[in-house]
Parts: C-alpha cells; sequence; structure tokens
C-alpha cells in the first residue's frame, strides 16, 4: 500500500513537471515583458518615459533590439525553477490538503485550502530561489544591451558562477523574503482558489470534470494570484535585481520594506501593481496551459483528478 502511494507521487511530480515546462515555454515571453516594465523607474524619479510605458512598447523594444530570441532571454533558468518549484508546490498542497480532510464527504473551507497552498508555495520556493534569481537577473540583462552595454551574464551557469563569485552562496537566495511573500500570496490565491472553483463549478453543475471546468478554475485562480501577489512580486523583482559590488544599486534598497516604501514615496501606490496586466495575462494564460496538461496527464496515467 504504501509502496503504491510512493508510486503515485513520484507520477505525479513527474506529470507536473512536465506540464509546468509546457506551460512555463508558452507564456515565457509575457513575463519577461513583466520583468521589464517592473524595473521601469528602477533608478530613481519618474520621468515622462517611465510613466508612459506600457507592456506593447516594452515588448517592441525587446524585439527590436534583441530580436525574437529576446524573449526568450532566462528561459533555462526559468525552466529549471519550475522542475523543482511546480512539483513541490502542487504536490505538497495536495498532500496537506488530503492529510487535513479535504475529501468530498468533508471538504476544507477556502481560508483552510489558502493557508496550506500559501505553505507549500514558501516551502517550494526557498529551494526554487537561486533559480528565480538567474533568472531575474537574466532577463534584466537585456536592458544592458539595450544601451549598447554587455550583459552581465551569457548563460545559467555563467549566472551561478559569478553571482557566488561575487556575493558568496548566501547571494543565491538574494530577495528570497519578498520573494517568499510573493510564493505565499500567489499559491494562496492560485492553489486554493483553482481547487474550490474547480469544486464549486461540478458541485453546482455548471459541468463536468473536464476541460470547460478547469478553464473556469484556471482563469478565477489567475485573476485571484495576481491581484494578491503583483506588489511582493514588484518588490522581489527589483531586489533580486541588484548585484551586490553594483555601485549604483548597492545601497538602493536596504531590504523588502525598504523597497517597499521607496518605491510607494517615489512613484506612487499604485506602483506595486506595475505589470499588473502583463502578469494577469501571462497568470491566466500559464494556468490554463498548466492545469489542462496536468489533468490531461494524470487521467491518462491513471491517477484521479486533482
Amino acid at each position: 500500500m504504501k509502496g503504491d502511494e510512493e508510486e503515485k507521487n513520484k507520477k505525479k511530480l513527474f506529470l507536473t513537471s512536465i506540464s509546468a515546462v509546457i506551460a512555463e515555454t508558452s507564456t515565457f515571453p509575457l513575463d519577461i515583458t513583466k520583468t521589464r516594465l517592473q524595473l521601469y523607474s528602477h533608478g530613481g524619479g519618474k520621468t515622462d518615459r517611465s510613466s508612459s510605458i506600457t507592456a506593447f512598447k516594452i515588448a517592441s523594444e525587446i524585439v527590436r533590439n534583441e530580436g525574437l530570441t529576446g524573449m526568450y532571454r532566462g528561459l533555462s533558468a526559468s525552466v529549471c525553477r519550475h522542475i523543482f518549484y511546480t512539483p513541490i508546490r502542487i504536490v505538497g498542497y495536495e498532500h496537506l490538503r488530503n492529510t487535513f480532510g479535504g475529501n468530498d464527504s468533508s471538504p476544507l473551507s477556502l481560508p483552510k485550502k489558502a493557508f496550506l497552498g500559501g505553505i507549500s508555495g514558501v516551502v517550494s520556493q526557498v529551494l526554487a530561489s537561486p533559480a528565480d534569481l538567474v533568472k531575474v537577473r537574466m532577463q534584466a540583462d537585456g536592458r544592458l544591451m539595450m544601451q549598447g552595454l554587455q550583459p552581465r551574464y551569457t548563460g545559467i551557469f555563467d549566472a551561478l558562477s559569478k553571482i557566488v563569485k561575487a556575493e558568496g552562496v548566501i547571494g543565491l537566495w538574494r530577495g528570497v523574503v519578498p520573494n517568499v511573500q510573493r510564493a505565499f500570496l500567489v499559491n494562496m490565491g492560485e492553489l486554493a482558489c483553482y481547487d474550490h472553483a474547480k469544486r464549486f463549478v461540478i458541485g453546482k453543475q455548471v459541468c463536468d470534470d473536464n476541460i470547460y471546468a478547469h478553464t473556469l478554475a484556471s482563469t478565477m485562480s489567475g485573476l485571484a494570484a495576481t491581484a494578491l501577489s503583483c506588489p511582493a512580486d514588484v518588490v522581489k523583482t527589483r531586489m533580486m535585481n541588484q548585484a551586490a559590488g553594483n555601485e549604483a544599486n548597492k545601497t538602493m534598497y536596504k531590504n523588502s520594506c525598504d523597497c517597499l516604501v521607496k518605491t510607494v514615496r517615489v512613484e506612487g501606490v499604485m506602483a506595486l501593481w506595475k505589470g499588473f496586466f502583463p502578469t494577469w495575462a501571462r497568470l491566466g494564460p500559464w494556468q490554463f496551459v498548466f492545469w489542462v496538461s496536468y489533468e490531461r496527464l494524470r487521467n491518462i496515467a491513471g491517477l484521479s483528478s486533482f
């Protein structure tokens, strides 16, 4: 019995990784657009350019200056992150939900699901934070290239090597606090909302447990996750882009709280939702591709629905 459960968990981890890679690859251009947008006004006060910049302008600049491949800068690090991050949080949440009584006869409440989703997100993000750091740094490098400067890193392994050499091993977890805060919020919204919304539409007989239910649930969870996590995402992106030893960035933000205060003071409170629409535009398709793929693969593998 124990062996069967372990085999099921291995299958779930494997299928989650495949689904995450598919979703990440197909929506990555939206992610790099969001990251570049969040880094505008990073260096100081407002300018006409930074206040009027849009996601479309950002994407156009990337393609014009870096080519279509520029839209995939940092993809290798992002895929590496999701191979660890997504299986741990998805399978971890499902295990916690089932352990604490999340079955059909005694379903957990939405707040309890939200808490369990947040906890699973925190654990997985701590483990995957180095890959997330490399992804953000490589995505931000495109701005240096647009200014005619050489990028800091040539690839994922070069980035890891240089970060460890310049900032120490602990440097790989730079920005881990806002990263963990974001992971708690995004998984609280994403996992709990998807789980709850899917069970709701099926229970109310809006539709069966099929692609329509998965689409509705993933759309709802994407909106909830974006609204909750965007402020922490902005802080995380700016904190992680700071490189130790870079005089321009060295004392810009002392910690995530300092980053939050300075961002609001200089750019206004709405700056915390900078990149909201490209984030939502990415989370929606990402979750649709992921959940539809994952649920379908589970069905093919003979596993029960999530």
